[in-house]
């Protein structure tokens, strides 16, 4: 909910005496909205707003002596412009340039419409994001690639179509794999950190992004080409995890090789996960564990001493313990320990062909 800046909101006059009744509120298009208020509304800070504004130029159209800024609709639009195009990769001075080319062009309605700059697709820097769009709000990201900063500022903003579309393109120009480590993990880690220091003021942004990044592994994982004829690979968690992006981006990896498999997802018993290991057959099991709290690693060894198939040609399943929950309760001899993504999708690919 939008909150007004120091007392005075929209529709409050200066000036009006103690005694006098209280004036009909004005529109917010005559009397605008003060710096604090907009940025709040964008998820920048008031000091990206006012670096913008005295950078670039991109302030108030109209302003009165003696009073604070207020930001007009049109204003406004500015600003929303300048957010989506530097959350595209833009550079701040070109995003500037072009939103205010699109202001003047719907001001005059009869000149031509001069065309946005294309986001930027260099795949190289070094930076973190710091104090730049998001603002106190922003999360820092030690991920240097231009789409998870403008995936992390989107996020900020709760801009769910801009953060659909950054996933999207992340995924279809790096892969899976490389759009997990590179820009989706970044992100959400940065957002988790924040949630904590933060709790509840932060959570919203964290819940739209983590259910935009499964959306989209689970629309490669649905939707994409025909798997091997091979026995598939059994993906789950433990019985007390609840985490399942790591798991979803694993099936999105797969499906891109070709790797059939099944995802049984979160908190799945020990029983039901053993009675799908007989049913299925896997050539491989891929146990998660987000937290060392969520560990089991009796029921490692349980999925491991699994086995099936007629007498004298009975086989099992390689076992893979994923996910940093295992760092402090190694699983039993045997089981694989997949570092990364990576490494854990290889690993599951050679189990399936081998």
């Amino acid at each position: 909910m939008v909150t007004s800046s120091a007392g005075r909101g929209p529709g409050r006059r200066i000036g009006v005496r103690s005694g006098d009744p209280d004036p009909a509120p004005e529109p917010v298009d005559l009397v605008g909205l003060p710096t604090g208020r907009v940025a709040q509304r964008l998820g920048v800070s008031p000091t990206t707003v006012r670096s913008w504004e005295r950078r670039y130029g991109i302030g108030p159209a109209h302003r009165e002596a003696g009073h604070h800024r207020r930001w007009s609709p049109r204003d406004i639009a500015v600003l929303e412009t300048m957010c989506r195009l530097t959350a595209r990769g833009v550079p701040p001075g070109e995003a500037a340039r072009a939103a205010l080319a699109e202001r003047d062009v719907s001001v005059h309605q009869d000149s031509p419409r001069r065309a946005l700059p294309e986001p930027r697709t260099d795949s190289q820097g070094g930076g973190r994001l710091g104090h730049g769009p998001g603002g106190s709000h922003a999360s820092r990201v030690k991920a240097v690639r231009p789409e998870c900063r403008g995936l992390t500022r989107a996020a900020v903003r709760l801009d769910g179509p801009e953060v659909a579309r950054i996933l999207r393109e992340a995924v279809d120009a790096l892969g899976v794999v490389d759009a997990w480590t590179e820009v989706m993990m970044p992100a959400l880690r940065a957002a988790g950190r924040r949630w904590a220091a933060d709790g509840e003021q932060y959570v919203e942004v964290e819940h739209l992004l983590s259910w935009h990044v499964s959306s989209a592994l689970r629309g490669v994982a649905v939707g994409g080409p025909a798997a091997r004829q091979v026995r598939p690979v059994l993906l789950t968690a433990t019985p007390l995890e609840l985490h399942t992006l790591a798991i979803e981006a694993t099936a999105a990896a797969l499906t891109e090789r070709g790797v059939p498999f099944r995802i049984l997802g979160a908190a799945v018993p020990p029983r039901a996960l053993l009675d799908a290991v007989h049913r299925i057959g896997p050539s491989a099991v891929m146990i998660w564990s987000q937290d060392q709290h969520t560990a089991d690693r009796e029921l490692v060894r349980r999925v491991g001493d699994r086995v099936w198939g007629p007498r004298g040609a009975r086989g099992g399943a390689l076992v893979v313990a994923a996910g940093p929950g295992w760092a402090r309760d190694q699983p039993r001899a045997g089981a694989a320990r997949p570092r990364t993504l990576a490494d854990a999708v290889d690993l599951l690919e050679q189990a399936v062909t081998a």
